[in-house]
């Protein structure tokens, strides 16, 4: 799902990710020290970090390798690794903050996931991570999701995935034995020029809702389209909802 081109990333998903990287930063207290940006992606949340700390303070892994290329090459400076969440390849207390932006959700083990990120922060450090709310229906993709579930009710969607409801990154946070664990609700609002620029980032194969897309017949495709274009405005405005939570490494 997320072997595409960065820049198709970016249609999908950057116009959401780049406001929601410096509310997380703000939520984290992110102002100082060495900070690892985990599933970074072509790199929103890196951007907002290295124009925090400086790119010589700012760390960043992420599993796809078209993703590491296009953040190495965005961000001159910032040591960008190839590596999957659950193998960080750092040591223990390496860092002084670790974030998850959009990302805990996709790990193939959430718990081992946020314990390696509380692994490489320092004691007193801080692990912070998001996710868009898909289980409430307030993401940026609900909207498609609406509709699909409307025209295929036994679809599997975003909504039981890790951190996408309330209070699951508590949880999970807790799980793994951070402490201090606060959660809030991270809000952006974008607004799209046409339908069909908020509908063909879609059609470009990025994530589970790409991939469904993908998946089905071009009736199928024109069908989803039509129930979206009756269900939003011509200029769609968008906004989005993330639960937020923080913690505290022992």
């Amino acid at each position: 799902m997320f072997t595409v081109a960065a820049e198709s990333y970016d249609r999908f998903m950057g116009k959401y990710s780049a406001p929601l990287a410096p509310k997380l930063c703000d939520f984290a207290g992110i102002d100082s020290g060495r900070a690892l940006d985990v599933g970074c992606g072509p790199g929103a949340l890196t951007s907002e970090l290295v124009r925090r700390l400086g790119a010589e303070s700012v760390t960043a892994v992420d599993p796809s390798e078209p993703f590491v290329e296009a953040a190495r090459r965005r961000h001159p400076g910032v040591d960008v690794r190839l590596a999957l969440a659950e193998f960080l390849p750092f040591a223990d207390g390496e860092f002084d903050a670790a974030l998850a932006q959009l990302v805990v959700h996709f790990m193939a083990d959430p718990v081992a996931g946020l314990r390696e990120l509380a692994r490489v922060t320092r004691g007193g450090g801080i692990v912070s991570a998001c996710v868009w709310d898909h289980a409430g229906g307030r993401g940026p993709l609900s909207p498609f999701w609406d509709a699909v579930r409307e025209l295929d009710p036994e679809v599997t969607d975003e909504s039981r995935l890790a951190g996408a409801r309330q209070g699951h990154l508590v949880e999970l946070f807790t799980q793994v034995g951070l402490a201090k664990v606060e959660e809030t609700a991270l809000e952006v609002s974008v607004a799209h020029a046409t339908f069909d620029e908020w509908w063909e980032p879609f059609t470009l194969a990025v994530g589970p809702a790409g991939a469904y897309l993908a998946r089905i017949d071009e009736a199928g495709r024109e069908r989803v389209r039509e129930r979206c274009r009756q269900a939003l405005a011509d200029a769609p405005v968008i906004t989005a909802l993330a639960w937020a939570t923080r913690g505290v490494p022992a």
